[in-house]
Protein backbone atom coordinates (compact mmCIF):
# COMPACT_ATOMS: atom_id res chain seq x y z
CA UNK A 1 0.00 0.00 0.00
CA UNK A 2 1.37 3.39 -0.82
CA UNK A 3 1.17 6.29 2.20
CA UNK A 4 0.95 10.07 1.10
CA UNK A 5 2.10 12.47 3.54
CA UNK A 6 0.16 14.33 5.32
CA UNK A 7 1.97 17.69 5.21
CA UNK A 8 1.30 17.53 1.10
CA UNK A 9 -0.69 20.12 1.03
CA UNK A 10 1.09 22.85 -1.56
CA UNK A 11 -1.06 23.11 -4.40
CA UNK A 12 1.17 22.23 -7.56
CA UNK A 13 2.23 24.01 -10.20
CA UNK A 14 4.17 22.80 -12.97
CA UNK A 15 4.99 26.27 -14.26
CA UNK A 16 4.51 30.34 -13.90
CA UNK A 17 1.59 31.92 -15.04
CA UNK A 18 -0.13 35.09 -14.30
CA UNK A 19 -3.42 36.16 -13.93
CA UNK A 20 -4.75 33.05 -12.13
CA UNK A 21 -7.00 33.50 -9.00
CA UNK A 22 -5.92 32.62 -5.73
CA UNK A 23 -6.20 29.60 -4.21
CA UNK A 24 -5.88 28.72 -0.63
CA UNK A 25 -3.08 25.99 0.53
CA UNK A 26 -4.60 23.35 2.32
CA UNK A 27 -6.16 22.93 4.99
CA UNK A 28 -8.56 25.56 3.57
CA UNK A 29 -11.95 27.32 4.92
CA UNK A 30 -12.90 28.05 1.30
CA UNK A 31 -12.56 26.82 -2.10
CA UNK A 32 -13.21 23.44 -0.73
CA UNK A 33 -13.82 20.30 -3.08
CA UNK A 34 -15.57 17.77 -1.56
CA UNK A 35 -15.27 14.15 -3.87
CA UNK A 36 -17.32 11.99 -4.07
CA UNK A 37 -16.28 8.11 -3.70
CA UNK A 38 -19.26 5.54 -5.04
CA UNK A 39 -17.27 2.38 -4.72
CA UNK A 40 -13.52 3.22 -5.79
CA UNK A 41 -10.85 0.13 -5.37
CA UNK A 42 -8.07 0.51 -2.42
CA UNK A 43 -5.53 0.64 -6.05
CA UNK A 44 -8.41 3.30 -8.06
CA UNK A 45 -7.81 5.30 -4.25
CA UNK A 46 -3.94 5.14 -4.34
CA UNK A 47 -3.74 5.85 -8.23
CA UNK A 48 -6.81 8.61 -7.77
CA UNK A 49 -4.50 10.42 -4.63
CA UNK A 50 -0.81 10.21 -6.29
CA UNK A 51 -2.48 13.08 -8.78
CA UNK A 52 -5.26 14.33 -7.05
CA UNK A 53 -4.70 14.57 -2.92
CA UNK A 54 -3.78 18.21 -3.28
CA UNK A 55 -7.28 19.32 -4.43
CA UNK A 56 -9.06 16.89 -2.09
CA UNK A 57 -10.52 18.70 0.61
CA UNK A 58 -13.10 16.15 1.86
CA UNK A 59 -14.10 12.82 0.90
CA UNK A 60 -17.71 11.67 1.18
CA UNK A 61 -17.75 7.67 0.48
CA UNK A 62 -21.64 8.26 -0.98
CA UNK A 63 -25.24 7.07 0.30
CA UNK A 64 -24.68 3.26 1.86
CA UNK A 65 -21.73 2.08 -0.21
CA UNK A 66 -19.73 1.67 2.88
CA UNK A 67 -21.97 -1.03 3.76
CA UNK A 68 -21.00 -3.08 0.76
CA UNK A 69 -17.11 -2.26 -0.16
CA UNK A 70 -14.85 -4.92 0.11
CA UNK A 71 -12.16 -3.93 1.98
CA UNK A 72 -13.10 -0.62 3.79
CA UNK A 73 -10.94 -0.14 6.19
CA UNK A 74 -7.85 -0.10 4.41
CA UNK A 75 -9.79 2.14 1.76
CA UNK A 76 -10.17 4.50 4.52
CA UNK A 77 -6.71 3.99 5.82
CA UNK A 78 -5.25 5.28 2.35
CA UNK A 79 -7.32 8.37 2.65
CA UNK A 80 -6.53 9.28 6.03
CA UNK A 81 -2.81 8.90 5.24
CA UNK A 82 -3.03 11.43 2.71
CA UNK A 83 -4.74 14.03 5.59
CA UNK A 84 -8.09 13.95 3.50
CA UNK A 85 -10.94 13.76 5.97
CA UNK A 86 -13.32 11.02 5.00
CA UNK A 87 -16.90 10.54 6.13
CA UNK A 88 -20.10 8.40 5.33
CA UNK A 89 -23.02 9.67 3.12
CA UNK A 90 -25.79 11.24 4.77
CA UNK A 91 -28.22 8.32 3.36
CA UNK A 92 -26.58 5.92 5.68
CA UNK A 93 -27.14 7.80 8.88
CA UNK A 94 -30.57 8.04 8.03
CA UNK A 95 -30.27 4.38 7.69
CA UNK A 96 -29.20 3.89 10.99
CA UNK A 97 -31.41 6.33 12.56
CA UNK A 98 -34.90 5.01 11.08
CA UNK A 99 -33.78 1.55 12.18
CA UNK A 100 -33.52 3.25 15.89
CA UNK A 101 -30.00 2.53 15.51
CA UNK A 102 -28.34 6.14 16.49
CA UNK A 103 -25.93 4.69 18.90
CA UNK A 104 -24.39 1.81 16.70
CA UNK A 105 -23.70 4.44 14.14
CA UNK A 106 -21.85 6.33 16.79
CA UNK A 107 -19.69 2.99 17.37
CA UNK A 108 -19.24 3.00 13.79
CA UNK A 109 -17.38 6.05 13.45
CA UNK A 110 -15.41 5.56 16.15
CA UNK A 111 -14.52 2.00 14.91
CA UNK A 112 -13.10 3.45 11.66
CA UNK A 113 -12.00 6.85 13.12
CA UNK A 114 -14.00 8.97 11.43
CA UNK A 115 -13.81 12.69 12.02
CA UNK A 116 -16.46 14.24 9.92
CA UNK A 117 -19.88 13.59 9.63
CA UNK A 118 -22.86 13.84 7.82
CA UNK A 119 -25.93 14.88 8.77
CA UNK A 120 -29.24 14.50 6.12
CA UNK A 121 -32.74 13.97 6.05
CA UNK A 122 -33.07 13.80 2.31
CA UNK A 123 -34.72 10.62 2.57
CA UNK A 124 -35.95 9.95 5.67
CA UNK A 125 -39.56 12.52 7.00
CA UNK A 126 -37.86 14.11 9.99
CA UNK A 127 -39.13 17.02 11.65
CA UNK A 128 -36.44 19.64 11.17
CA UNK A 129 -36.43 20.18 15.77
CA UNK A 130 -35.22 16.66 15.52
CA UNK A 131 -32.72 17.14 13.24
CA UNK A 132 -31.04 19.80 14.84
CA UNK A 133 -30.94 17.61 17.92
CA UNK A 134 -29.06 15.30 16.10
CA UNK A 135 -26.92 17.52 15.07
CA UNK A 136 -26.07 18.94 18.88
CA UNK A 137 -25.62 15.26 19.33
CA UNK A 138 -23.48 14.53 16.43
CA UNK A 139 -21.15 17.93 17.56
CA UNK A 140 -19.56 15.93 20.38
CA UNK A 141 -17.90 12.96 18.38
CA UNK A 142 -17.21 14.56 15.38
CA UNK A 143 -17.47 17.78 12.78
CA UNK A 144 -20.44 18.05 11.31
CA UNK A 145 -21.77 18.51 8.03
CA UNK A 146 -25.40 19.34 7.75
CA UNK A 147 -27.49 18.44 4.42
CA UNK A 148 -30.04 20.77 3.43
CA UNK A 149 -32.86 20.06 0.82
CA UNK A 150 -34.70 16.66 -0.40
CA UNK A 151 -33.63 14.33 -2.84
CA UNK A 152 -37.48 13.71 -4.06
CA UNK A 153 -37.68 15.97 -6.85
CA UNK A 154 -41.31 16.69 -6.06
CA UNK A 155 -40.85 18.57 -2.53
CA UNK A 156 -39.58 21.59 -2.89
CA UNK A 157 -39.17 24.00 -0.67
CA UNK A 158 -39.21 28.23 -0.93
CA UNK A 159 -36.10 29.87 -0.95
CA UNK A 160 -36.88 31.36 3.13
CA UNK A 161 -37.20 28.22 4.34
CA UNK A 162 -33.71 26.97 2.95
CA UNK A 163 -32.55 30.13 4.65
CA UNK A 164 -33.87 29.12 7.90
CA UNK A 165 -33.02 25.53 7.53
CA UNK A 166 -29.26 26.51 7.02
CA UNK A 167 -29.33 29.35 10.10
CA UNK A 168 -30.65 26.71 12.47
CA UNK A 169 -28.74 23.85 11.86
CA UNK A 170 -25.46 26.48 11.64
CA UNK A 171 -26.63 27.69 14.94
CA UNK A 172 -26.79 23.81 16.02
CA UNK A 173 -23.18 23.45 15.52
CA UNK A 174 -23.11 22.40 11.72
CA UNK A 175 -19.54 23.37 10.35
CA UNK A 176 -20.86 23.67 6.69
CA UNK A 177 -23.87 23.09 4.76
CA UNK A 178 -24.06 21.51 2.08
CA UNK A 179 -26.81 22.62 -0.51
CA UNK A 180 -28.44 19.42 -2.16
CA UNK A 181 -28.42 18.31 -5.49
CA UNK A 182 -27.56 14.42 -5.58
CA UNK A 183 -25.06 12.44 -7.09
CA UNK A 184 -26.69 13.61 -10.65
CA UNK A 185 -27.34 17.05 -10.04
CA UNK A 186 -30.83 17.60 -10.97
CA UNK A 187 -32.72 17.84 -7.90
CA UNK A 188 -32.34 20.47 -4.85
CA UNK A 189 -30.73 24.11 -5.82
CA UNK A 190 -31.00 22.50 -9.75
CA UNK A 191 -34.01 21.89 -11.52
CA UNK A 192 -34.85 18.12 -13.18
CA UNK A 193 -32.76 19.29 -16.28
CA UNK A 194 -29.43 20.49 -14.39
CA UNK A 195 -30.25 23.94 -14.36
CA UNK A 196 -29.69 26.28 -11.29
CA UNK A 197 -32.41 27.93 -9.68
CA UNK A 198 -30.69 30.90 -9.73
CA UNK A 199 -33.55 32.86 -7.78
CA UNK A 200 -32.99 30.12 -4.80
CA UNK A 201 -28.94 30.00 -4.68
CA UNK A 202 -28.89 33.87 -5.01
CA UNK A 203 -31.60 34.08 -1.44
CA UNK A 204 -29.09 31.48 0.40
CA UNK A 205 -25.82 33.13 -0.67
CA UNK A 206 -27.60 36.58 0.15
CA UNK A 207 -28.44 35.31 3.94
CA UNK A 208 -26.08 32.06 4.19
CA UNK A 209 -21.57 33.26 4.41
CA UNK A 210 -19.73 32.14 1.60
CA UNK A 211 -18.03 29.87 2.90
CA UNK A 212 -20.33 28.22 5.12
CA UNK A 213 -22.05 26.44 2.11
CA UNK A 214 -20.60 23.48 -0.01
CA UNK A 215 -22.46 23.70 -3.35
CA UNK A 216 -23.12 19.93 -4.88
CA UNK A 217 -22.51 20.35 -8.41
CA UNK A 218 -21.72 17.25 -10.17
CA UNK A 219 -21.73 18.39 -13.85
CA UNK A 220 -19.49 20.42 -15.13
CA UNK A 221 -22.15 23.37 -16.31
CA UNK A 222 -23.00 23.41 -12.78
CA UNK A 223 -19.47 24.12 -11.80
CA UNK A 224 -19.01 26.02 -14.47
CA UNK A 225 -22.22 28.49 -13.18
CA UNK A 226 -20.99 28.88 -9.64
CA UNK A 227 -17.43 29.86 -10.92
CA UNK A 228 -18.92 32.41 -12.89
CA UNK A 229 -21.14 33.11 -10.23
CA UNK A 230 -19.12 33.28 -6.99
CA UNK A 231 -15.75 32.87 -8.10
CA UNK A 232 -12.81 30.83 -7.98
CA UNK A 233 -12.89 29.81 -4.67
CA UNK A 234 -16.80 28.71 -4.28
CA UNK A 235 -16.95 25.35 -2.19
CA UNK A 236 -18.31 22.51 -4.46
CA UNK A 237 -19.03 19.03 -3.86
CA UNK A 238 -19.93 15.63 -5.43
CA UNK A 239 -17.47 16.00 -7.62
CA UNK A 240 -16.39 12.72 -9.59
CA UNK A 241 -13.04 11.85 -8.92
CA UNK A 242 -12.20 12.10 -12.47
CA UNK A 243 -13.01 15.41 -12.52
CA UNK A 244 -11.16 16.82 -9.75
CA UNK A 245 -8.35 17.97 -11.95
CA UNK A 246 -10.55 19.17 -14.61
CA UNK A 247 -12.69 21.17 -12.24
CA UNK A 248 -9.73 22.95 -10.81
CA UNK A 249 -8.37 24.23 -14.27
CA UNK A 250 -12.24 25.70 -14.20
CA UNK A 251 -11.30 27.05 -10.96
CA UNK A 252 -8.10 28.81 -12.56
CA UNK A 253 -9.39 29.88 -15.70
CA UNK A 254 -7.41 27.44 -17.65
CA UNK A 255 -10.18 25.93 -19.63
CA UNK A 256 -12.47 27.20 -22.44
CA UNK A 257 -15.52 27.62 -19.88
CA UNK A 258 -13.88 30.45 -17.97
CA UNK A 259 -10.96 31.22 -20.07
CA UNK A 260 -11.89 34.63 -19.69
CA UNK A 261 -13.37 35.00 -16.16
CA UNK A 262 -10.19 35.84 -14.17
CA UNK A 263 -8.57 37.55 -16.88
CA UNK A 264 -7.71 41.47 -16.32
CA UNK A 265 -10.30 43.57 -18.66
Amino acid sequence: MRIFATHLILMHMNFELDQIPFRAEKPRNEGLTMVMDKGLSVREVEDFLSSSSVYTDLLKLGFGTSYVTPHLQEKIDVYQSAGIPVYFGGTLLEAFIVRNRFEDYLKLIEKYKITHVEMSDGSLEMPHDEKCEYIRRLCKYATVLSEVGSKDAEKIFAPYEWVQFMQKESEAGAWKLIAEARESGNVGVFRGNGEAREGLVHEIAHFIPKDKVIWEAPQKSQQVWFIKEMGSNVNLGNIAPNELIPLETLRLGLRGDTFSTFLDK
